[in-house]
């Protein structure tokens, strides 16, 4: 099973927030999850991102593949930079 970390839409019309989640690359955008590692608010000033770091590494050892978008937050909380020490 190939796992992707990627955004889950939520919200209301042109408000969105969005749920950082773990699932399988097979389903829908808003289906089935595995696990929530966090949430994404991109309407306030300056966005508001929240992740549990702890839980996001395990997940990229474990083969977990962020999206581009995922990927982009997760180098500006430092969790992709702590992901490569580790492999080191």
């Amino acid at each position: 099973m190939a796992t992707k970390i990627r955004l889950m839409r939520l919200g209301r019309k042109k408000r969105p927030f969005y749920r950082i989640v773990v699932c399988d690359s097979r389903e829908r955008r808003n289906g089935n999850f595995i696990e929530i590692l966090g949430y994404y608010n991109p309407m306030p000033e300056v966005a508001e991102i929240k992740i549990d770091e702890e839980k996001a590494l395990g997940w990229l050892q474990t083969g977990a593949q962020p999206t581009d978008t995922v990927r982009s937050i997760l180098s500006k909380q430092g969790v992709m930079t702590k992901y490569h020490e580790s492999r080191k």
